[in-house]
Formats: C-alpha cells, sequence, structure tokens
C-alpha cells in the first residue's frame, strides 16, 4: 500500500472504499448484488435444464457506487431447430419448453419461447398422425401369422401347446 509505514497499517482498499459508501450508496450496492445473484441464477437455470441445446450465456452490467461491475441483466442462446423426425422433435421441443420456463421467474420472452416450443410439439404430433403407422403395418403379418397358428391347432385334437426348438 502507497504511503503505509509499518505492518499494521494493512486496511484493504475496498473496505476502505465500502466504509466511505453514504447509507443511500450502500442500499445501491446491496440492491444491485441481489439483482446480480438474481441474474446470474436465472440464465445457469436456462444453461441446466437446456443442455446440448442452450449455449453461452452474456451479461449486462452496471457499475455500482463501490465502482464494482454487477450483472443487471442476461441471456442465453437456445438451439430451438427441428428434429430429423417427429419422435426427435417432440423430445427437443420439451425440453426447449422446460430450460425456457425453468427459472423461479421466466421472462414474458421465456414464455414467448415455451409457447414456440410447443406449437413445435403439436406440429410433430400432428406429422406423425398423419403418417401411417409403421409399427402396426408391420405387425400385420405377424398378428396373421398367430391367426393361422391358432386354426391349425384348433382343427388337430390334442395339440394344444407351441413348443420352439433352437
Amino acid at each position: 500500500m502507497i504511503g503505509a509505514v509499518g505492518s499494521n497499517s494493512s486496511v484493504s482498499y475496498s473496505a476502505a472504499q465500502s466504509n466511505a459508501l453514504t447509507p443511500e450508496q450502500q442500499r445501491q450496492v446491496a440492491a444491485l448484488r441481489v439483482t446480480d445473484r438474481q441474474v446470474k441464477s436465472h440464465e445457469q437455470a436456462h444453461m441446466a435444464a437446456g443442455a446440448g441445446l442452450v449455449r453461452g450465456g452474456s451479461y449486462e452490467y452496471q457499475s455500482g457506487p463501490d465502482n464494482k461491475r454487477y450483472a443487471v441483466a442476461g441471456e442465453v442462446s437456445i438451439d430451438v431447430s427441428p428434429g430429423r423426425t417427429p419422435d426427435e422433435t417432440i423430445a427437443r421441443a420439451q425440453q426447449i419448453r422446460a430450460a425456457a420456463l425453468a427459472p423461479a421467474d421466466p421472462s414474458t420472452q421465456d414464455r414467448r419461447v415455451a409457447a414456440t416450443a410447443g406449437q413445435m410439439e403439436m406440429q410433430a404430433r400432428a406429422e406423425m398422425a398423419q403418417q401411417p403407422d409403421d409399427v402396426s403395418a408391420s405387425e400385420e403379418p405377424v398378428n396373421s401369422a398367430i391367426a393361422a397358428y391358432r386354426q391349425i391347432a384348433a382343427a388337430q385334437p390334442g395339440s394344444s401347446s407351441f413348443q420352439a426348438q433352437a
């Protein structure tokens, strides 16, 4: 420390500076600290819930009366592109909605993103409903084979069980 004599005068600059703040300035610093924690917590909630879809995080800072910077706003980017299949799109939309609504206090923009994800999911579900049911079409030969087996088994007296050999 410049101008200090001896080892007993080791008062830190920040402590001396905080003592120089007026009560109003101390209230401003306290409010900025609360805002900083809330903003960072909000964006962290988006990042945690949207893992893999959420990128980066940027903050807008404001200098307080103590000359420190405090986050007063923030944002993250989220990939809202659809998946390759309707099933994949539904899963992505659900994760996007969860990431958008993850903070305890979702913003208006967060709610818009969640609504967009809901529309994305509904469109994917509608697309799935319009596609031919591949599962039931692939089960038809199996169901036919089972029906044929039952007819044969019923026609042969005394053969009521199915045996498989390897």
